[in-house]
């Protein structure tokens, strides 16, 4: 315990550092860097990011999401900054993430590579032409099919369940031959728990529309990767959710290099935003002992409605 308070000390102290050490650097040409042109000062907008950025990482521990389904919508559309700049720092906040996760959910044996491995190919594709895509349409476009999707991911946290233990009585023969199968121990009782899959074409075909939506609004897929592998394909929820983090990344990144080659990647954007997110989801982890789980979830699924409308009212002309 005494280690891992040091650790996040430590890493705590770092983006502190970081913070403060790249705002100097930023201090660049607003018209070049893509930040609002509006008479402030230059470190306006960076400080008003990380302030907001921070408060949405708690909310994002507190309500069980990722920070990139809560950043693109929440940025687009209260913020004067192009969309394009959003969805390319949006994926690198889910991309952050994933990354400090994923090493310790394999080590733990949560995170699947026999379950990822086919689905990350599929994905992380797909999420490639789906950034191709989004950057193809017209702003206006994206604006009112990303107010729609954020308004479905809400209906999709109102109405989706979650199964721990889901029943699959046999093995399709696609999973049997991808070996797509293993065991790990359930903390909480000690029980050793042996998984498997089924409906295993339909769950990879369901990862083609996941990552070209990725892509398109650089939200991350944690939203949609959790039930697919849980309630369609048969994971356990532990396997499911440690797998879908490892899942991001690997189809963020893709996604994400289409965004930092079309330029549409900004230090003055990205690194505020991930100090304040990180350094929110810490504090996040320690309210979370405390918060009431049912009140958070429905003020998330508040935020995101009320952000869906305002991105289709702002691709709308409204």
């Amino acid at each position: 315990m005494g280690r891992l308070f040091r650790l996040n000390k430590n890493i705590l102290l770092s983006s502190v550092l970081i913070l403060l050490y790249s705002l100097p650097a930023l201090a660049g040409d607003a018209a070049r860097t893509g930040m609002p042109v509006d008479g402030r000062s230059w470190w306006f907008w960076p400080i008003v990011l990380f302030f907001v950025t921070f408060v949405m990482g708690i909310l994002a521990v507190l309500g069980g999401v990722g920070g990139g389904v809560l950043y693109v919508p929440i940025i687009s559309g209260f913020f004067p900054f192009h969309l394009d700049f959003v969805r390319g720092a949006g994926l690198l906040v889910a991309l952050c993430g994933a990354l400090a996760a994923g090493p310790g959910l394999l080590k733990a044996n949560l995170a699947s590579l026999r379950l990822a491995i086919p689905v990350a190919l599929i994905a992380s594709t797909c999420a490639i032409v789906g950034a191709l895509i989004g950057l193809a349409l017209p702003t206006q476009i994206v604006q009112i099919a990303l107010g729609a999707t954020i308004l479905g991911i809400c209906i999709l946290m109102l109405v989706a369940k979650k199964s721990e233990l889901p029943d699959v009585p046999q093995a399709d023969r696609l999973s049997s031959a991808l070996r797509i199968y293993g065991v790990y121990q359930e903390a909480s009782t000690g029980e050793i728990i042996n998984w498997k899959i089924h409906r295993t074409p339909l769950g990879l075909a369901m990862f083609v529309i996941i990552g070209i939506m990725a892509g398109m609004f650089g939200l991350g897929a944690g939203w949609a990767n959790v039930p697919v592998l849980n309630l369609l394909m048969g994971a356990p929820l532990k396997i499911s959710v440690a797998t879908s983090k490892f899942l991001l990344s690997i189809t963020d990144t893709s996604a994400a290099w289409i965004y930092l080659n079309k330029g549409c990647v900004i230090p003055m954007m990205v690194v505020p935003s991930l100090v304040g997110i990180m350094l929110g989801s810490f504090i996040g982890v320690r309210l979370l002992k405390v918060a009431k789980p049912t009140f958070i979830r429905w003020m998330v699924i508040c935020i995101l409605a009320f952000a869906g409308l305002k991105a289709l009212s702002k691709g709308l002309g409204f």
